[in-house]
């Protein structure tokens, strides 16, 4: 069916329109300099349009997320979860389903969504869980910051080798691009280690963080991969690790991920403190950084991490349940249940970074809206953060209810700032995109991913601000009507985003003595297209 969205507030950062009231047609699935004369008409006369929401980092699919859905059986209640006094499939709020997962999303007016962890073994579970989550677009960066074979050619510096070892990896699990969680310092987890700054050898090879995150840099060039490395920094979620933070910016390019776990200032618990106003002005002194917040939502998560000492490190403090696996030699991972507390001094600290982040960077293209799902909340809790950073009286009454250190250790309540909607559809939507490599704008022939709000740009009261991403009014995906009226009306399966960069060095006779002591054969290892219903290949040119 053909569309006219008539008379809407367009917000599309990426083709410079801010606001202007038009008309967008769609039709055969994308979007069209004018629609058919039998077009369905959807009146958004004093509402917001916006492209489909593109989140850059949610857990969302793999073998991590269901251990947290095993670790949370309280959260899941029978097949079905209330909403809005009907009943929804699928099921879990603190780790949703796969079919709770692109429902909520969709409802929100999200139509792509990044899985940012992939487990190169374990690719074929992650997939299998893409085709089992509706309507969203997915795509899945690769973990390789802490493989055993690329570690290995970065310490003899064989760097054609690396460059093809990654090549193979990522066109045999049809993955998007290049991950590295804690480097090094989960490789060193093998043996019970760990490392605590950029310049820490890891076992056996004496190769340091810094100098795998420059060759994952140079690799990632050399492929023409279309995402940056996407980065989860050493001596993450410890106190004082801002100085790693800011050493590890000087790399570049770089997207870094949920910086606020990475924002700490003091030299214990005791004397914690923020220091997002030190990264804050490194990232506005280098374009070629990106990050997204990791945004702090008080209440229920469960921790998921490739960062295994972390996740250990955690489940000394929490004292609750604890999962840890490794996966042959690319990667591990940890569970912990956590619950962040408004009348935590800490927590309260944790839950001012992320905003203090998204107002201290100048440029919106530089910072996306995230919890790292769900880790710090989940995702359903964007509209509450989105209310947060436009209302500042909105997020002072949060501060008001918040440990006294939140103000006391913090610039939060020193910042006046209030964000635009159209800030807000960069930090959303533009933005990760085109860090992505995507282009998810309204430009004629482009997908018709849309989603419209019942929201004014003047709006600054943070309970409507809330309600109105919490539920949109239409979410368009590939032209179809997927949600209306805050209730999804149509459930087709979305697309999955892959790479499939040429391998040009002979690494055959390696990796195949490297699976000698794998689990599964060479021919077992990797994913078919048939996991990938609807493939959407991005070219390299690697």
């Amino acid at each position: 069916m053909d569309l006219v969205i008539r008379n809407g507030r367009v917000f599309d950062p990426l083709n410079g329109v801010n606001g202007e009231v038009k008309d967008v047609f769609i039709s055969g699935g994308k979007i069209a300099a004018k629609a058919q004369k039998n077009a369905k008409t959807i009146d958004a006369s004093g509402k917001a349009v916006f492209p489909g929401g593109v989140d850059i980092h949610s857990h969302f699919a793999g073998a991590k997320v269901n251990m947290g859905r095993l670790f949370r059986p309280e959260d899941h209640l029978g097949n079905e979860i209330p909403a809005r006094g009907k009943f929804r499939a699928g099921s879990g709020f603190i780790v949703p389903s796969t079919w709770a997962t692109g429902y909520k999303y969709a409802e929100m007016g999200y139509t792509t969504v990044n899985e940012p962890a992939v487990p190169p073994l374990t690719a074929i579970h992650t997939h299998e869980e893409f085709i089992d989550t509706p309507i969203i677009d997915k795509l899945g960066l690769l973990l390789l910051g802490n493989n055993h074979q690329l570690i290995e050619y970065i310490s003899k510096g064989e760097k054609e080798k690396a460059t093809s070892l990654i090549a193979w990896m990522l066109s045999r699990t049809k993955t998007y691009g290049i991950k590295a969680a804690n480097p090094g310092g989960t490789f060193a987890w093998g043996w019970g280690k760990n490392v605590k700054s950029l310049d820490d050898p890891v076992p056996y090879f004496e190769v340091t963080p810094a100098e795998i995150i420059k060759e994952l840099i140079r690799i990632n060039r050399e492929l023409k991969l279309p995402h940056t490395v996407h980065l989860h920094t050493n001596n993450l979620g410890h106190p004082g690790n801002f100085e790693t933070a800011l050493k590890t910016m000087k790399f570049s390019p770089l997207h870094i991920t949920h910086l606020q776990f990475s924002s700490y200032g003091g030299d214990s618990w005791k004397t914690f403190s923020s220091e997002a106003e030190k990264l804050a002005r490194a990232v506005n002194g280098n374009k070629g950084i990106s990050i997204d917040l990791g945004q702090v939502v008080y209440g229920d998560v469960t921790t998921m991490t490739a960062d295994a000492p972390f996740e250990f490190g955690l489940s000394l403090i929490n004292r609750q349940k604890w999962s840890n696996g490794d996966i042959e030699n690319e990667t591990s991972g940890g569970v912990v249940p956590y619950y962040y507390s408004r009348k935590s001094g800490v927590n309260s600290v944790q839950w001012t970074i992320g905003l203090e982040l998204a107002l201290r960077i100048k440029n919106p293209w530089q910072a996306f809206i995230t919890t790292d799902n769900p880790n710090a909340g989940v995702f359903t809790h964007y509209p509450k953060i989105i209310a947060w950073l436009m209302s500042k009286k909105y997020r002072d009454q949060t501060m008001e209810r918040s440990h006294k250190w939140a103000s006391s250790r913090t610039g939060l309540g020193s910042l006046d700032r209030e964000l635009t909607l159209e800030e807000i559809a960069i930090m959303t939507r533009a933005g990760p995109a085109k860090r992505l490599g995507l282009d998810l704008s309204l430009k004629e022939g482009n997908p018709a991913n849309i989603a419209i709000y019942d929201i004014s740009p003047e709006e600054r009261d943070g309970k409507k601000i809330e309600k109105a991403f919490s539920s949109a009014l239409y979410t368009i995906k590939d032209g179809k009507i997927v949600v209306k009226g805050g209730e999804v009306v149509d459930s087709s399966v979305g697309k999955t985003y892959y790479v499939s960069p040429e391998v040009t060095a002979d690494i055959e006779e390696d990796i195949r003595k490297r699976f000698l002591y794998y689990t599964v054969n060479v021919g077992n290892y990797g994913v078919d297209m048939d996991y990938l219903p609807n493939p959407v290949e991005v070219k390299t040119n690697g």
